[in-house]
């Protein structure tokens, strides 16, 4: 976001054949339907079997707080209510003593999940405070209001949507092998292991990045590991965008370390 150390030489070519994703039923979105993988669309079931990954509880039920982009209206399953307590699903009540009500409704991204039609959906207002508050967080400690959650999610979503596309762009490198482009498996955050990147860079004098995450995709049946490094960037933008990212293939295989060396020789001969 903002400025990326990530973007390979081959950056300014496009990811093709990715599958695209249909916006939730009843949006006036909703009339196509996304077609098949190249790759896999002859195939029979004998001869192709998907694989099925799992995913955080909260993304199986996640599109029932979509709201749809042409409407605005926000999609909830009939069902939506816990019918023993006819309440919410427990990440999305409020918690006892929040001093404000916040939105429920959560943004589609455009990030494929992996193993699924789907794409991945980011978390509501409500579910990121309660996740905040589980981790520790005391917000009668901070002066903070409805409109300060409603930025914080803004530049949450806007820091993932910029890491995807910096995938992209190193994928770009195997879109022979898979021009379906990848899709997502897992994400996970390791702010307080620094990667031997970063830990180099502050040997030189840099800051060391506040937060880092890897993130694990689908190259056509081959799982791969990303790692991200987040910077701060200063203020933010009108677009959300502050961070600096730095983005690469995690140095756990001979194809990723020879990712890295043709990108830096580009690089290096681009100078």
């Amino acid at each position: 976001m903002g400025a990326s150390t990530s973007t390979p030489a081959a950056e300014t070519a496009k990811a093709s054949g990715q599958q695209t994703e249909s916006p939730p039923s009843r949006c006036p979105m909703h009339d196509g339907k996304a077609t098949g993988c190249p790759m896999t669309a002859g195939l029979s079931d004998s001869q192709y079997e998907k694989k099925t990954y799992s995913v955080p509880a909260h993304q199986e039920r996640a599109y029932e707080y979509v709201v749809c982009p042409i409407t605005g209206a926000q999609f909830k399953a009939k069902d939506d209510l816990d019918p023993s307590n006819l309440m919410p699903p427990a990440n999305q009540t409020p918690a006892p003593d929040q001093p404000f009500a916040l939105s429920t409704a959560r943004e589609e991204s455009s990030i494929p999940r992996a193993g699924s039609e789907k794409k991945w959906v980011y978390p509501s207002e409500q579910m990121f405070w309660n996740a905040m508050l589980r981790k520790g967080w005391k917000w009668k400690d901070e002066d903070i209001s409805q409109r300060d959650m409603h930025n914080i999610i803004r530049i949450h979503n806007q820091n993932n949507e910029q890491a995807w596309k910096e995938i992209l762009k190193w994928e770009v490198l195997h879109a022979a092998e898979c021009p379906c482009g990848p899709s997502l498996i897992r994400f996970g955050g390791k702010a307080k292991e620094y990667s031997p990147r970063a830990r180099i860079r502050s040997w030189m004098g840099y800051e060391l990045p506040f937060d880092r995450h890897d993130w694990i995709i689908d190259r056509c049946g081959t799982e791969v590991r990303y790692v991200i490094d987040y910077y701060d960037g200063g203020e933010v933008n009108k677009d959300y965008q502050f961070t600096i990212l730095d983005v690469r293939p995690a140095l756990d295989s001979f194809s990723a370390v020879w990712d890295r060396m043709k990108v830096a020789w580009w690089r290096w001969t681009s100078c």
